[in-house]
This record gives structure tokens, C-alpha cells and sequence, in this order.
């Protein structure tokens, strides 16, 4: 499956006019699975994130026997979400057409009188464990290790293109509908330009919108990198709100939690396609997309989005095996 997609990405430009599979050697800004931290220390100076990390020397999980080793945190792509206007459409799949186009889900950026823009996209999920895929990093225990594969199809949803629908899903919308709870997203959207978004205001998506309902809905479009990467978001909310966002808490270096609402620290994005950003650095949630949007989408090809998401990762480096092993090196 691997060696299909590397081929793929290499030759797709050829094949499609409108997607492609990611190439791991010029789409991927790989700068940003820095910092990297080891012992709670920094060990890649030229690279700050303020991301909380914890400062622990040493860590142990268990186990039989139970396992003691060195803490290390950093960044992975571990998925892909793309966001389109044609339904049954897969941009980070070469632009596959998977179906006819139902015209009740096909997607439109339309006027609504004085309320200026509004928009309507799919989205789409896949696992993308591009580490694991090329062979990178194999002794850290936390990468993921799945097949490329579609999690999600909002197409399959009656609840993407149903706000009241959506609403009995999640009835906690309607708390965060008033006045006062978007006020307190002002502070999330400064948070979030610092590069540290707040978890605890779980219901804002910084600059761009609010998390709230898991829709493809954008009743204020700004532009279509605002209204894509607020539908990135809204995607990863629902995710966690049905138990299917999983991360590590600050003090976990063993396993996943999963986490029931969603923790916006533990993820940052990166814009692929149409023009992949790789000059970096990889967005938090909610940022302002003024700068790192700006030219990022035209007409004919550029109205379509996929998002690489790069994962918070955290490692118990087993001290023993590398020990043993050079030992074991040494005697032969």
C-alpha cells in the first residue's frame, strides 16, 4: 500500500487536474515536527513552540515487566483532511470522483443579503501515517502505524448538512451560541496568533469562526481559507465528540486518552494543496489566516483544500533495548 502511494504521489500531477496525492519530498514541511523535546528540555534550540511540555527526567509505563525509559515529545502527520465544494470528491486522492455529484450536498459560496457570505463544503478524513510509511523514527513506540485509509465521508452524514439535526447530536451548541461565550473567543483568537490556543474555550476556533455546530455551514465566509480551515476544525470537534480523537495528557508518555472534547493544543496544521505551505511554520488551531492564507486560493483549481494534521506526539524511550543492543553489538 505504501509503495502504491509513493508512486502515486509522483506521478498524480500528471494525472489530475484538480488534487493529488501528497509528495513526502516537496508537499511536507518537515521542519515542523519540531521542537523536540527530550527530558522536558528542548533539544532543537532553533525551534521554540509554546506548547506546555513537561519537564520529567525519566518515565515508566507498565507492564511485565514494567518499562523505564526517557521522555520524549514532538510532532507528527499522522492525517489528512480535505475540504471541497464537489461532493464524492477526493482532493488528497488525486481528485478521485467516487460517485455522481448529489446536488443537495454540493457545496457553494452564495450571498445572503446584508449578512454578507455564505458556504457550504465537504469534508473528508484519512489516516496519513507518512513516518511509518517511510521507514522514519521505528524505535519510537508512539508513532502511528495504520494503512493510509478514509475515516470519514461527511457525504455519509445527515447530520453535516442538518444544523437542527446536528443540534439534537450535540445540544451543548446551544450554550455556546450567546453573545458572552463568542466574546470569550477575542481571547482564543489572540492565544491562538501567540501559537497557544486555549483548551478550555473548546468551543472557539480562534480567528476563523466558532467550533460550533459540527456543520458544513459557514453562515460568516470570509474567504475560502478561512471557511476551509474552520470545517477542518468543526471535523476534528465532532471527531472527539464521538470518541474518536484520542491524544496523550500532559503527564502520559505511555498511551493514548481519549480526550471527549477537543483539545486544540495538540494539533497544528499545514496547508498542502492547491499550494502547499512548506516554508512553515505549521498553524495552531484558530489562527488568523491573514498571513499564511494569503494567496493560498484562486479560481479554476484553487477552491479546494487539503490539510496535512500534525499530532502532539509523547514517547517512553525504552533505556534498556539501545543499551542491550550495543552491547549485544560490541560482542559479535
Amino acid at each position: 500500500m505504501k509503495f502504491l502511494w509513493l508512486f502515486c504521489a509522483l506521478v498524480s500531477p500528471l494525472l489530475a487536474e484538480e488534487g493529488k496525492f501528497i509528495n513526502p519530498v516537496t508537499d511536507i514541511c518537515w521542519s515542523c515536527i519540531f521542537p523536540i523535546h527530550v527530558a522536558g528540555l528542548n533539544v532543537t534550540p532553533a525551534h521554540k513552540d509554546l506548547v506546555k511540555y513537561p519537564a520529567t527526567p525519566v518515565c515508566n509505563c507498565a507492564g511485565t515487566p514494567p518499562k523505564f525509559g526517557v521522555p520524549l515529545a514532538f510532532w507528527e502527520p499522522t492525517a489528512l483532511i480535505d475540504v471541497t465544494r464537489t461532493p464524492y470528491k477526493l482532493i488528497a486522492w488525486g481528485g478521485i470522483q467516487l460517485s455522481e455529484a448529489d446536488v443537495k450536498k454540493r457545496g457553494a459560496v452564495s450571498h445572503v443579503g446584508d449578512a454578507g457570505r455564505s458556504s457550504f463544503y465537504n469534508v473528508h478524513y484519512y489516516n496519513f501515517p507518512v513516518l511509518h510509511w517511510l521507514g522514519l523514527l521505528t524505535d519510537f513506540p508512539c508513532l502511528e502505524s495504520s494503512e493510509m485509509s478514509i475515516s470519514y465521508l461527511s457525504e455519509f452524514d445527515p447530520f453535516w448538512d442538518d444544523d437542527q439535526w446536528s443540534a439534537v447530536l450535540n445540544p451543548e451548541a446551544f450554550l455556546f451560541s450567546n453573545p458572552l461565550a463568542q466574546a470569550a473567543c477575542i481571547a482564543d483568537c489572540t492565544a491562538s496568533v501567540l501559537g497557544r490556543p486555549t483548551d478550555k474555550l473548546f468551543w472557539c476556533a480562534g480567528c476563523v469562526g466558532s467550533i460550533y455546530p459540527f456543520v458544513g455551514h459557514v453562515p460568516h465566509h470570509v474567504g475560502a481559507v478561512q471557511a476551509s480551515y474552520l470545517l477542518v476544525q468543526r471535523l476534528l470537534g465532532k471527531l472527539h465528540s464521538i470518541g474518536m480523537g484520542l491524544g496523550f495528557k500532559e503527564d502520559n508518555f505511555c498511551e493514548k486518552s481519549v480526550f471527549p472534547r477537543l483539545q486544540k493544543s495538540i494539533y497544528k496544521t499545514q496547508l498542502t494543496h492547491p499550494i502547499a505551505n512548506t516554508k512553515g511554520p505549521c498553524q495552531p488551531l484558530g489562527k488568523s489566516d491573514l498571513l499564511w492564507g494569503a494567496g493560498k486560493s484562486f479560481p479554476y483549481g484553487g477552491e479546494d483544500f487539503v490539510y496535512l494534521i500534525w499530532s502532539k506526539k509523547q514517547c517512553c524511550l525504552d533505556a534498556v533495548k539501545p543499551a542491550v543492543k550495543a552491547v549485544t553489538g560490541v560482542v559479535q
